[in-house]
């Protein structure tokens, strides 16, 4: 099955490209960090820019504001903002959009920018919870929204928005919402791992750039073995992500019944391919790649924060290995029913 794109998909994603280059980039993270109160200052483009866009609400129905669109139309957005350390994350968007699915004043707020919600996932630091208007949580089985009250630390990535929150008693916006949650859940993950898709390209980009003008011994140090095979494997590693992340997309939009593989795949993988390209960043970059002044740690700070959003890698690969395992018992045990 192919899971590329198409030309519609390429260009929304270079329609969306243009954009967030022109609103966000990386040294409006280093900004961030070099402010007095990180914590409390916006990450660009912003809510209201995202917002005002259109490409925030691509998954919130037409009809109450929004675009409409399917999460792979989404994901091919959140790709381009993760190339430019974007903020706020598309995952808060994209799990609201289904969380608050039948409640049509709240999605058409989101959709019009006049809430802004967070999710919050237990008591770990909730992304984009700086300066979010309302709170979803889980109370039980039911789904709750309400303010909060968010405290901050010094973050290791500004742009993420973490806050620990403590929710206040809401509204009630849905009974019985478990499997609403668990959905969401996933869907956030697809979005987080596309996102974490254009990081990760971007820093291998910029590793290739260096490789092909640092000169070390009358060549360039792209020419010696040990810094071209460290390129190609992150390369590997990155299209290898890419196929997983579209058809997550897909599955969430067509498969439903694949997503939970789907998107427990996509978010190892990702945690794991952008930590290297991170790190294969650095290291290409040699002395200078350490330093505050280059870009290579905020690229860095980004894989070490989403590796632990929405849960971390390991839990991630034990949720595919328990997946695949009962498919193949299932498979099994129809293959010896027919056999009787």
């Amino acid at each position: 099955m192919n899971f590329d794109l198409d030309d519609e998909q390429r260009d929304l994603a270079s329609a969306a490209g243009d954009f967030l280059r022109g609103a966000a980039s990386p040294a409006d993270a280093r900004a961030m960090l070099d402010s007095d109160d990180p914590a409390g200052a916006e990450p660009q483009p912003g809510r209201a820019a995202l917002v005002s866009s259109g490409f925030a609400t691509i998954t919130v129905p037409e009809d109450l504001g929004g675009g409409g669109g399917s999460l792979l139309d989404l994901a091919v957005v959140a790709e381009q903002a993760g190339r430019v350390l974007a903020g706020p994350s598309f995952v808060g968007y994209a799990r609201a959009a289904v969380l608050l699915a039948g409640d049509d004043d709240r999605l058409r707020a989101l959709a019009d920018g006049s809430t802004s919600y967070a999710v919050v996932d237990g008591d770990g630091p909730t992304l984009d919870a700086v300066g979010a208007d309302r709170f979803l949580s889980l109370r039980g089985d039911d789904l709750v929204c309400g303010p909060g009250t968010v405290t901050t630390r010094a973050p290791m990535d500004p742009t993420r928005g973490l806050g620990q929150v403590s929710v206040s008693d809401g509204d009630v916006v849905a009974t019985d919402a478990r499997l609403r949650w668990d959905h969401a859940l996933r869907v956030g993950r697809v979005v987080l791992a596309a996102e974490g898709l254009g990081t990760a390209a971007r820093a291998l980009e910029i590793g290739i750039e260096y490789a092909k003008e640092r000169q070390a011994f009358g060549r360039a140090i792209g020419s010696y073995q040990a810094v071209k095979h460290s390129l190609v494997d992150v390369y590997v590693q990155i299209e290898n992500l890419r196929s997983l992340v579209w058809w997550a997309a897909w599955a969430a939009d067509q498969a439903p019944d694949e997503l939970p593989l789907a998107a427990a795949a996509a978010k190892g993988a990702v945690s794991t391919t952008l930590q290297a390209a991170a790190e294969t960043l650095i290291q290409v970059h040699g002395g200078i790649g350490f330093t505050w002044e280059h870009d290579a740690h905020l690229f860095w700070r980004r894989a070490k924060v989403d590796r632990f959003l929405l849960g971390d890698d390991v839990g991630a690969f034990d949720e595919v290995a328990r997946l695949a395992l009962a498919a193949a018992a299932a498979v099994e045990a129809e293959s010896v029913g027919a056999a009787r």
